[in-house]
């Protein structure tokens, strides 16, 4: 073996030791054991709502206009994505969840329990029955107030 091929295999060796030397050894530098997982991604936004004030404001309207008659509206038949207890068998704290499910947290006032049943002349969307026929009707009022004291969280 000439001097140079002998200089070449010596360099390589300590290279490769000097590799094993940095390279990090499990519980120095790296992970040393199981951890808890991360947080979900968040950046999304709940809003807390009041039970009481939605069973002695907002279910009396939701009664009252008839969001909960059978047939195709909201108690039964053919239902969208909001569903309440029937007139008949009133579950208010199922009616509060599905309310909720309605509101929009960061854009209050472009929920749909807000602008679906709200004619389309004051700034409503589509929807089969228009309850109210301003923003001024106090049954539309008592689900604004409602809303717009929640919680951001």
């Amino acid at each position: 073996m000439n001097a140079r091929h002998f200089t070449d295999r010596i360099l390589a060796s300590r290279v490769g030791a000097l590799a094993l030397i940095l390279m990090p050894l499990p519980g120095l530098l790296g992970c040393s054991g199981p951890t808890e997982p991360p947080p979900p991604p968040s950046g999304g936004h709940t809003l807390s709502l009041n039970y009481d004030e939605f069973a002695s404001a907002v279910e009396p309207v939701l009664a009252q206009k008839g969001c909960d008659a059978g047939g195709d509206c909201h108690g039964g038949g053919i239902r969208g994505t909001f569903e309440l207890s029937p007139a008949g068998t009133k579950n208010v704290r199922f009616d509060f969840d599905q309310a909720v499910l309605q509101v929009s947290p960061t854009v209050r006032d472009s929920s749909h329990l807000l602008t679906k049943p709200l004619a389309i002349s004051a700034g409503g969307i589509p929807h089969a029955v228009k309850v109210f026929a301003s923003v001024t009707d106090s049954g539309y009022q008592a689900i604004h107030g409602w809303i717009e004291r929640g919680v951001l969280q």
